[in-house]
């Protein structure tokens, strides 16, 4: 056999064995920078969602409250597109910055907070109320500061472990209002049942605003988990 067939066989398998070896490592070497930025991203589109969600309360024109919805409904795309991604890279890698359930887990809620703001502001699409009451609007300003609060955390999650103060502030706030959000659901309610006469519009604002109230309650759960991550690392 000639020796250059010898040769070329040995680099082949040499270049192939390498190829393994390069992949076997990218498998096992954590990507801790890719989760922190795809994770932040999320919370940003939490933060964006939520902001378009105020405009869109706030707006009286039913035409443009219906652009500012599809701004919502494309948050909620990318949002998702983005969560998939994270799912792909925990089953792609070896060695995750936090436990794996810990990142499924709070990714899943951070997805179910953009889910629930797209779902309250379609339920006002279709349903089509007379008009949006005030402790509507606050509850979605309620929203906001809470989407912030996360959008903050998020971008804290790299330096969780040496420095959770502000993070933990951010839970703080969280638990504080859905709490808030509570106590406006309940009012909002009793009113409601006292000064609705129409049965349509009344069933109308309580879907409304039992949508966005549920919303707080995942922005409460982000929290939770936040520091259940904190316990275990820092």
């Amino acid at each position: 056999m000639p020796k250059h067939y010898y040769l070329i066989t040995f680099t082949s398998y040499f270049l192939t064995l390498n190829m393994e070896l390069n992949s076997f490592f990218s498998f096992i070497i954590p990507k801790e920078n890719k989760f922190f930025l795809l994770i932040i991203e999320v919370g940003d589109k939490c933060a964006e969602a939520s902001e378009y969600l105020v405009q869109f309360m706030n707006e009286p024109d039913k035409d443009k409250a219906k652009e500012i919805y599809l701004k919502i409904k494309q948050c909620e795309i990318v949002g998702d597109a983005l969560i998939d991604n994270i799912f792909n890279e925990l089953n792609d890698t070896f060695i995750t910055p936090f436990d794996r359930e810990d990142i499924h887990d709070l990714c899943e809620t951070l997805d179910d907070v953009i889910d629930y703001i797209t779902s309250s502001a379609k339920r006002v699409v279709l349903f089509q109320p007379h008009f949006v009451p005030e402790l509507t609007k606050e509850l979605a300003e309620n929203i906001r500061q809470g989407c912030l609060a996360i959008q903050i955390a998020m971008r804290e999650l790299k330096t969780i472990s040496k420095r959770p103060t502000l993070a933990l502030e951010q839970c703080a706030i969280l638990h504080d209002l859905e709490h808030q959000a509570d106590d406006m659901y309940e009012r909002f309610v009793t009113d409601l049942f006292k000064e609705e006469t129409d049965g349509i519009e009344l069933v109308k604002n309580k879907e409304i605003m039992q949508e966005l109230e549920k919303t707080t309650d995942k922005s409460k759960i982000v929290g939770k988990i936040l520091k259940t991550i904190i316990v275990k690392y820092a």
